[in-house]
């Protein structure tokens, strides 16, 4: 058991050092090429922060393990939502944009209850399952979200930050670049394998596994961004951050684990997507009470103790 949480512990630091490798040098290559740092931001970063749960669901999916993808995907969305806002809150009560209150949270929601249509067999008449057709339409509505973003972006009511980028060699980008990945696919595989050995030695279910510590070690990079803008006071990146990579995880992870093969989904995890949807609409009520479009620490330490409690519950079950 000590070994296969090493190599665990192994994994994430390779999923976590290859992300930044990766993002550092597809960033330097944009820049080299004179590519704006909108489209850095939103492209290649956002892919960075999102690429640990993006190649370990991948692996995943090609070996069969859908429990660990559909606990991957549900409890890293729920920890960014309830730990990673939670504790970001905590820190600084953060101010949300207006575009944000009513687009990007609807649009989070949206994308979770068009997961619970799919997986509860809504459009097609088949097993429960997130089939390969359900994937490619989660894949278009993540290109329409794309191009809702690029066009918001456009119109210059968002503040841009400034992304900083080391010049660097040729040589040194492709390395990066090479190193990065190759982090990332060891990474993932160390991560899968050994928390499946580790769930079956331990009694515990891959269900519970992929909720817990592949969830939360595959959203460590949303949670240090996230924490970090709020020490700097900057509730823009560590909302958007959130509310991003939730879109993402569904809209782009799921669509591409469910191409590589459908995803058996059992009625278990009605639970963790109710929650979601339940976490969401707090947070969207959240922006009209107490100061308008603030999220206070009284909600922030609500969002916290919930799931704490829910996380808690869920391990007593196991024991």
């Amino acid at each position: 058991m000590v070994i296969l949480s090493v190599l665990i512990i192994a994994g994430f630091t390779a999923l976590i050092f290859g992300a930044n490798w990766l993002v550092d040098g597809a960033s330097a290559l944009a820049k080299k090429y004179n590519v704006s740092d909108l489209i850095i931001g939103l492209t290649i970063v956002s892919f960075g922060t999102s690429a640990p749960e993006l190649v370990v669901n991948s692996v995943a999916s090609y070996n069969g393990y859908s429990d660990i993808i559909l606990g991957n995907i549900l409890g890293s969305n729920n920890f960014n939502l309830f730990i990673t806002l939670g504790i970001a809150g905590l820190i600084y009560p953060m101010r949300v944009h207006i575009s944000t209150v009513w687009k990007e949270i609807p649009i989070s929601f949206g994308a979770a209850f068009l997961f619970l249509l799919m997986a509860n067999n809504f459009f097609f008449t088949d097993n429960t399952a997130i089939l390969r057709i359900d994937g490619a339409v989660l894949l278009l509505c993540f290109a329409a979200f794309l191009f809702y973003i690029f066009r918001e972006m456009k119109k210059g009511t968002e503040p841009i930050e400034e992304i900083t980028v080391q010049h660097m060699s040729g040589l040194k980008i492709t390395a990066l670049i090479i190193i990065g990945l190759a982090g990332l696919i060891v990474g993932g595989q160390l991560v899968v394998d050994n928390g499946v050995k580790l769930a079956k030695g331990l009694g515990v279910s891959e269900k519970i596994i992929g909720l817990t510590i592949i969830a939360i070690g595959t959203s460590l990079p949303e949670l240090l961004t996230s924490v970090v803008a709020a020490l700097k006071k900057n509730s823009g990146i560590a909302m958007g951050n959130i509310i991003g990579s939730n879109i993402f995880n569904i809209l782009l992870i799921l669509s591409i684990s469910s191409l590589i093969a459908p995803i058996n989904f059992l009625p278990y995890f009605n639970i963790d997507l109710l929650i979601l949807l339940g976490g969401t609409i707090f947070l969207f009520l959240s922006m009209f009470v107490g100061q308008k479009f603030k999220l206070e620490r009284w909600q922030a330490a609500f969002l916290l103790i919930f799931y704490l409690t829910y996380m808690g519950y869920l391990v007593w079950l196991e024991l």
